[in-house]
């Protein structure tokens, strides 16, 4: 009979200063590829390193990229994370609003569970099988309800330094 106790553990994956990570699970070794291709294609400027553990087979950490340092990170983290089919792809000069519908139509992918530049707490479930992603901790919690003042300078931000909505 197989154990069928469970152990609970919080992950911090790292995020390098200016970056975005996004954090999903997808279903197939071919996901590597066609992430792969959604980000080169997404923009010139775009940097990325994105890493998937394979839950099956040899079970080995995949990675591709077009930087480096980003892949080195996103192997790292999906190490850290060990849980099947997860998926970690790490950003620069560019965000995930860019990026997230073309990634959520990848056939492979199942969910995406954050899209974020803030720390990235995951909470990991380990069971006699194997290891599987829970839920995640985005950032931290509201300190407050925005004023007339927070509205404006929201708008600002979307609008004059970001360029969303002119």
């Amino acid at each position: 009979m197989a154990d069928k106790t469970l152990k609970w553990e919080v992950v911090e994956l790292g995020i390098p200063e200016g970056c975005n990570i996004i954090l999903g699970q997808s279903h197939f070794i071919k996901t590597v590829e066609d992430l792969y291709e959604v980000l080169v294609t997404s923009s010139p400027a775009l940097e990325f390193g994105l890493a998937f553990c394979e839950a099956s087979g040899p079970c080995l950490v995949r990675k591709d990229g077009n930087a480096d340092d980003l892949v080195e990170i996103a192997v790292a983290n999906a190490l850290k994370l060990s849980a099947g089919h997860a998926f970690v792809i790490l950003m620069r000069n560019g965000f995930p609003i860019s990026v997230l519908n073309a990634i959520k139509q990848v056939q492979e992918v199942c969910r995406v569970f954050a899209a974020t530049a803030n720390p990235l707490q995951v909470l990991v479930f380990q069971s006699g099988q194997g290891r599987g992603i829970a839920g995640v901790v985005d950032g931290f919690p509201p300190k407050g309800v925005e004023s007339e003042g927070d509205v404006e300078d929201r708008k600002k931000l979307l609008r004059d330094i970001i360029g969303y909505k002119r």
